[in-house]
């Protein structure tokens, strides 16, 4: 019998789940989007229903197609099924559907393209803003100028693409892997590409060659373990790619492992080297899409000496702050409600966990009276070593001529064109910012 290939497995997945469903409604009545989507009078098994034929024919009712469509990812559905279902699979499924009904495929091939060309361009322009030449070779976006090991790392150190936007986050991932003796090879970026463009465009036979491509690249570990940054990557590796890719070839290639719950599975290991006290009251920025990352996150936090993490009364929501552009204003209203929520906590510095959350607070700092952090800044603080928050010290000049001053010796350093460099500025970087700067805010009153 023929092996069958990527799109046939991915259809005879979600072919079972349907099977699976039986349209009890569970996952729309957990899924925490359902009011800020218009949708709290709709019928959970009737839209649960419509979403079963969105994928079985390309459309559904209105109310199921506006339900896959507001999808932030946040996972409590999954949690909520009872019968092996994994709801927010079948809505990016949904999703591709719609796509693949609306668009002819070379259509959707083309915005594939574009939205691929888009990332690299914005990751390769920004990351060059910031880094040198060795921080750029040390995050494998250059070539190294020794000879490559030939023996395999223990675990491979997977960034994803748009961490490289924010690289200090990247490079203190690397700075604690190396003081606690973890032995690594970091892959990523677009040459190591998850396919999620692909995905997202509807070009399932791009998305197929992509994987295999990068899976072939990420099995090269000792331990068959990948270390993995980004939760877009994690979703998209652990719920599309990695079991259509079991089905076709009857294994799992690797293990994928957020580095956040793996950091905390060392953290007696890591304890011994907080050695300096970090005198601060913080809140954690949370988004709950990937099971574990924020409680790993919180512990860690907690394992500082001198830290006092604080609960803000805001919802965590999504998979990470970009999913939540499906619903704007939502989003907006959400971020400022957070902002105020950690002036009036009197916190020193509102953390959080993922480079896209950064990217969109990390301007708010000039305005509130707190700092916008990531929380391995405070561990790195804690084992007595910083990276520079050069996209922060960037952004908040708010200036395009301003950010082209201070970046000019490295654009010059790596040949970044001018004008390519102005427009990523304003649109890659300026440009994104769901919540517009509110201007100075006055610190909380005193308690």
């Amino acid at each position: 019998m023929q092996t069958p290939g990527f799109e046939q497995a991915l259809a005879s997945r979600v072919d079972d789940m349907i099977d699976a469903c039986t349209k009890c409604g569970a996952c729309f009545t957990a899924c925490p989007i359902v009011e800020p989507a218009g949708l709290g009078s709709a019928g959970p098994r009737d839209v649960v229903s419509g979403v079963l034929d969105i994928l079985r024919f390309g459309q559904g009712a209105a109310e199921s197609e506006k339900w896959a469509k507001a999808c932030m990812a946040s996972g409590e559905c999954i949690k909520a099924c009872d019968y092996g279902v994994n709801p927010r699979f079948l809505l990016t499924m949904a999703r591709l559907a719609m796509m693949r009904n609306d668009k002819d495929p070379t259509e959707r091939r083309k915005a594939g393209v574009m939205q691929f060309r888009k990332v690299g361009e914005d990751t390769s322009v920004l990351s060059r803003l910031q880094l040198t030449e060795e921080s750029l070779i040390r995050l494998g976006q250059k070539p190294a100028k020794e000879p490559p090991i030939a023996e395999l790392p223990d675990v491979v150190f997977y960034t994803g693409c748009n961490v490289l936007k924010t690289p200090h986050i990247a490079l203190l991932c690397l700075d604690i892997m190396d003081m606690i003796g973890t032995d690594y090879k970091v892959m990523g970026g677009p040459t190591h590409c998850c396919g999620t463009a692909q995905l997202r465009s509807g070009d399932i036979d791009t998305l197929g060659r992509f994987a295999n491509n990068t899976i072939n690249k990420l099995s090269q570990s000792k331990s068959g373990k990948v270390l993995a940054w980004c939760p877009s990557c994690v979703m998209q590796f652990g719920e599309t790619v990695l079991p259509t890719y079991e089905r076709v070839n009857g294994e799992m290639p690797f293990d994928l492992t957020p580095f956040m719950p793996f950091l905390h599975s060392r953290l007696d290991t890591l304890r011994p080297f907080l050695k300096s006290r970090v005198e601060m009251t913080v809140a954690l920025h949370r988004h709950p899409g990937i099971a574990g990352v924020m409680e790993a996150a919180e512990e860690l936090l907690n394992a500082v000496p001198g830290i006092n993490v604080v609960k803000l009364d805001v919802p965590g929501v999504g998979l990470q702050s970009v999913n939540l552009a499906t619903l704007p204003k939502f989003k907006a209203e959400l971020q400022l409600k957070e902002l105020e929520a950690a002036r009036a906590a009197k916190v020193d510095a509102l953390v959080a966990v993922y480079h896209s959350d950064h990217r969109e607070l990390c301007a708010h700092e000039r305005d509130w009276p707190f700092k916008i952090m990531n929380v391995l800044e405070i561990i790195g603080e804690s084992m007595g070593f910083r990276q520079e928050d050069h996209y922060k010290n960037l952004k908040i000049k708010q200036d395009v001529d301003a950010i082209v001053a201070d970046a000019s010796d490295l654009m010059k350093s790596h040949g970044v064109d001018l004008d390519t460099a102005r427009k990523v500025i304003v649109n890659g970087m300026l440009g994104d910012q769901p919540l517009p700067l509110q201007g100075k805010q006055e610190a909380a009153l005193p308690r």
